[in-house]
């Protein structure tokens, strides 16, 4: 069944996280191009960072996960718009990389998908 789905990236060193049926924690588990001084003022927007995050191992078989998980709300019973959070430390990397990988496959099984990057445009975190 298809549903309307909000997908939300954030940063967790700027705000607590939105309100979501699904929160997605990428902090510890994900390559954080943070580290690398060559990728840390870049955002999601640049390739060299997409490639980063999507190239780690594992964080395919997240956006499936979670993706399934997206279909399993979309089946229940009073089904609704489903929101999906998905954080990082600062919200310029790892979450809004994430969250496109997310909507194109949400969006390619035939959900209707809106992403909203809550932090992407901050300043870098120092840290």
């Amino acid at each position: 069944m298809a549903a309307t789905v909000e997908i939300v990236s954030f940063g967790y060193l700027h705000d607590a996280p939105p309100a979501a049926h699904l929160t997605i924690d990428l902090r510890h588990h994900f390559r954080d191009p943070h580290v690398s001084p060559e990728l840390r003022h870049m955002t999601a927007d640049d390739a060299p960072v997409r490639a980063a995050v999507m190239s780690t191992p594992g964080i395919t078989e997240l956006v499936e996960a979670t993706a399934a998980a997206v279909a399993a709300f979309a089946a229940g019973p009073s089904a609704g718009p489903v929101t999906v959070a998905d954080g990082c430390a600062g919200g310029r990397h790892r979450a809004p990389t994430f969250a496109r990988a997310l909507a194109y496959r949400l969006t390619t099984a035939g959900h209707t998908v809106t992403i909203r990057h809550r932090d992407m445009d901050k300043a870098v975190v120092q840290r």
